[in-house]
């Protein structure tokens, strides 16, 4: 039996302090105050951050190599972050290049099965042209039951979650996703507020990036964004890093929303690593701390889920506690993964960080 202990320890209920953790077999056997004598190894403990929405690595990005190397690439960099658990996202790209990624992830986790990837989050091709932002439009697709029907099929329990454009699809199709599992969120979609609100009443509760690529609030049409706001089961996770999303809009949103909001990086690459990027016309490069491509799009994000936690208590006026929470367990409630939780039977993947949320670390015993 192994033991890992900390001055501070973020429970799903409270915060403990001066705490040691019994780990066996992988998992968390027994939580107990710190006799008088010992010295705490960690400032602070938490679960391992879970990030739903990431593009790549340092080096490699999953569309454009959806291979082992990547994954590792992608694991890898995203632990320098506290970051441990991800949902690889391939965007809108051709059919082949879909089946080859969703090939890769079911032999990744196979061969892989305590890592840190969960399964694979497809971001179109099924999109609206007009809210494209930087994917491809010539890969851009309209739904159609047996292209459907050969992805659920191909990806099975690989496939977690897929972006769509609702107004694109009939009733029967958005059925034909969740009642495979899928979790479908609707984003990349200039779909009226009605559209949305249909959406959400055949059980859609997500969208992709609330504000980011889809209709907007507006005083006559509300869109998207405006059905999502209003509607308390669904969920509107964040790029919170006042490019993607004004820090005062997303303090107006997380007053709606509370606990149905969390946090995503949508990081492009990590790190800070690669400043230019091409895969076929998709271009991106850094200018001002942000990638943007040659048509003037933001074409993905360079903050981490450590900066979003960060930026969330500094900016949402949220305790250490919760920022933690809108990067743990509500995005692992959102997927009904059995993770996000430090507690008795919980697996044992850790981040550790300092009091000012500057330094991030991922921890597993």
């Amino acid at each position: 039996m192994k033991n890992i202990t900390c001055k501070k320890l973020y429970t799903p209920n409270e915060v403990l302090i001066n705490q040691k953790i019994w780990i066996e077999n992988g998992l968390i056997s027994k939580i107990e105050h710190l006799n008088s004598d010992e010295i705490a190894e960690f400032e602070n403990l938490a679960p391992t951050l879970i990030d739903l929405h990431i593009n790549g690595g340092e080096q490699f990005h999953f569309t454009q190599k959806p291979e082992r190397e990547t994954l590792i690439d992608i694991e890898f960099s995203a632990k320098k972050n506290g970051v441990g658990y991800v949902l690889p996202t391939l965007i809108t790209s051709s059919i082949d290049n879909i089946f080859r990624g969703l090939e890769t992830i079911k032999n990744y986790c196979k061969e892989n099965p305590n890592s840190g990837v969960l399964g694979m989050h497809l971001e179109g091709p099924f999109l609206s042209i007009k809210k494209r932002g930087a994917h491809l439009e010539k890969y851009i697709k309209k739904p159609d039951n047996q292209t459907l029907r050969e992805i659920i099929d191909f990806g099975g329990e690989s496939l977690k979650m897929i972006t769509i454009a609702p107004e694109n699809f009939t009733n029967e199709q958005i059925l034909m996703l969740l009642e495979s599992g899928i979790k479908v969120s609707l984003g990349h979609s200039n779909c009226t507020f009605e559209r949305a609100k249909e959406a959400f009443g055949l059980g859609v509760n997500l969208v992709t990036h609330l504000f980011n690529a889809m209709s907007p609030f507006t005083h006559r049409e509300p869109g998207l964004a405006g059905a999502s706001l209003s509607n308390n089961q669904v969920f509107t996770p964040l790029i919170l890093d006042d490019v993607h999303v004004a820090t005062d809009a997303a303090r107006l949103a997380f007053k709606l929303k509370k606990e149905k909001m969390f946090l995503i990086s949508d990081a492009l690459f990590q790190n800070h690593k690669k400043e230019r990027f091409q895969w076929e016309e998709f271009d991106a490069f850094i200018t001002d701390g942000n990638y943007m491509n040659s048509d003037g799009n933001l074409a993905g994000a360079t903050i981490s889920l450590a900066d979003a936690v960060r930026n969330a208590k500094n900016w949402l006026s949220v305790d250490t506690k919760y920022a933690l929470k809108m990067a743990t367990e509500i995005p692992a409630e959102v997927m009904n993964f059995n993770i996000g939780k430090i507690e008795v039977g919980a697996k044992v993947k850790f981040s550790c960080f300092n009091d000012d949320l500057e330094e991030f670390q991922y921890i597993e015993i």
